[in-house]
């Protein structure tokens, strides 16, 4: 942390020696086959390879996939060293065969890989799924180069297991500001007024621009290295699976996608190998069970990045 950075609006999340045995203790070590129950609302501890062959087939209604990219990356002690394209196409194509089992017939699977690595799994992803869709969002950060494009978007590809799915898109559609609105008969077409301005929902596109990469001062930020914002979990969530429905995520990191599934109500298990990142995982989910509000996302509706935040400034509503 800069000697400039207010020490005091750090609201980055860590664990306490106490806490990190409290919450050790409460994830769940696999050495048998469990059925739904035993993994229900769960944090699993362990590698992937070793625990897929012991979960329960055609259990999940929605499965988020955010593996390492092909980078090399330091998960606070685990390793991911960058691979020859080919040899990270064949653990990835090792991998994902191991998701195809546990997904019901009418799942859907998104999967996160930056522009890079998203080259490489594309073709592995159409083999085995239909493709509906690339969505690319915008990290709103990055580091500059000299000689490139300075790269600040990644690649989420969205995938069903069958031509029968579920999306539900009016969860999901984004408040933009109106800044020239249009009248028919002197009425608003497709906008409404508001007290602060004009505000129109609109349908979502494949291109996001409205999230906020976690940063110290934000309540869901954590030392993970490649943490995704909660409000991009959401999205994918309300749109692809239904109260109740089972999320799962075998990288499940510092645990956003079982934090998101806890608040919106539907049940969730991740894998994840790093016991500190578990233990900021279950951390996080005994906050949102007395917190649910997710940023950016207020009144069943998602608005563009700030605009939620300018609005409360001006009418001094206060947080939720």
């Amino acid at each position: 942390m800069s000697a400039t950075t207010p020490t005091s609006q750090n609201r980055t999340l860590t664990c306490t020696p106490d806490e990190m045995l409290r919450y050790s203790r409460e994830i769940l070590s696999i050495a048998r086959a469990v059925n739904q129950q035993d993994i229900d609302r769960r944090l699993i501890g362990g590698d992937f390879f070793d625990v897929a062959p012991l979960l329960p087939h055609q259990f999940v209604d929605l499965l988020i996939l955010d593996p390492p990219y092909n980078l090399q990356k330091n998960f606070h002690g685990n390793h991911f060293s960058k691979l020859k394209g080919s040899q990270y196409a064949d653990w990835f194509e090792k991998m994902i065969d191991l998701t195809v089992p546990l997904l019901r017939p009418d799942a859907t699977l998104y999967a996160c890989a930056d522009w890079k690595t998203s080259t490489l799994i594309q073709p592995i992803l159409d083999e085995r799924f239909q493709i509906q869709n690339r969505i690319t969002w915008e990290r709103e950060k990055g580091r500059g180069a000299k000689r490139n494009w300075k790269n600040n978007t990644e690649d989420i590809w969205f995938c069903t297991n069958s031509s029968d799915y579920y999306f539900d898109v009016e969860s999901v559609k984004l408040k933009r500001r109106v800044l020239a609105p249009y009248r028919v008969d002197g009425n608003p077409k497709d906008w409404d007024p508001e007290s602060d301005g004009n505000y129109r929902l609109t349908h979502p596109s494949n291109i996001w621009t409205d999230l906020t990469v976690p940063f110290w001062s934000m309540p869901e930020n954590t030392r993970h290295p490649t943490q995704k914002p909660e409000k991009l979990l959401a999205k994918l969530i309300l749109a692809s699976s239904r109260e109740g429905d089972f999320v799962f995520d075998p990288f499940l990191g510092s645990g956003t996608a079982a934090v998101v599934a806890e608040k919106l109500n539907r049940r969730w298990a991740g894998v994840e190998i790093n016991e500190e990142y578990l233990c900021w995982a279950q951390k996080r989910i005994v906050a949102a069970r007395v917190d649910p509000t997710i940023q950016g996302y207020s009144d069943r509706v998602f608005w563009e990045r700030n605009s939620l935040s300018d609005q409360r400034s001006r009418n001094r509503l206060p947080a939720r």
